[in-house]
């Protein structure tokens, strides 16, 4: 079965039952005159909304205005509505190093630490990184393909990437979920 292709005529259970780039949703929400801000998954979300009932959803979060940020040390706390910056990248390169890089895990803990200290947050990078050597990392649900090439390696260590996006593309195909299954090496064949 081919992934048909993403119009206003389908059902919200059929679009639902697809992948679709997030490219192709915005898309669709232009030509449809629906909000193109947020991740893919408030997107799709919008999208659903939309086939099963005709009407727009309005955004659900209002447009937080970035806080004014003065000087960082390590003793500041860590604004409420926190906001990677360039003046928070800078403060944490000098400290930490040019290796430093605003990883989601570190994101998330940032901001919902409002209150702690830079400080603080330098520490939990350090920790983030350790948990990341362990072992497996946790990746958000938006990204599926990052997911399943993972899954695919550790499910066939001696395959190449291009076999892998090979599976991917096939499966991303089908209706369902996009996870990696031993069946998806049907497309090798």
């Amino acid at each position: 079965m081919d992934r048909p292709d993403l119009n206003k005529e389908m059902s919200s259970s059929e679009f639902q039952s697809f992948y679709y780039l997030k490219e192709e949703l915005t898309a669709f929400c232009r030509e449809n005159g629906l909000p193109v801000s947020g991740g893919k998954t408030e997107i799709a979300e919008r999208i659903a909304y939309f086939l099963d009932t005709g009407r727009v959803l309005n955004n659900s979060r209002a447009k937080k205005k970035a806080p004014v940020v003065g000087v960082i040390s390590e003793n500041t706390k860590i604004e409420p509505d926190f906001v990677c910056s360039e003046k928070h990248r800078a403060f944490f390169k000098e400290r930490i190093g040019k290796s430093f890089s605003f990883y989601v895990a570190f994101q998330k803990w940032l901001k919902g630490s409002a209150g702690k200290t830079y400080g603080d947050a330098i520490e939990a990078y350090y920790e983030i990184l350790e948990e990341k050597k362990k072992g497996k990392t946790v990746i958000d649900k938006q990204f599926e393909y990052n997911t399943y090439i993972r899954d695919f390696f550790a499910a066939n260590s001696k395959k190449s990437l291009d076999e892998a996006i090979k599976c991917w593309k096939y499966k991303k195909g089908l209706p369902g979920h996009n996870r990696y299954e031993e069946a998806d090496l049907k497309a090798l064949e």
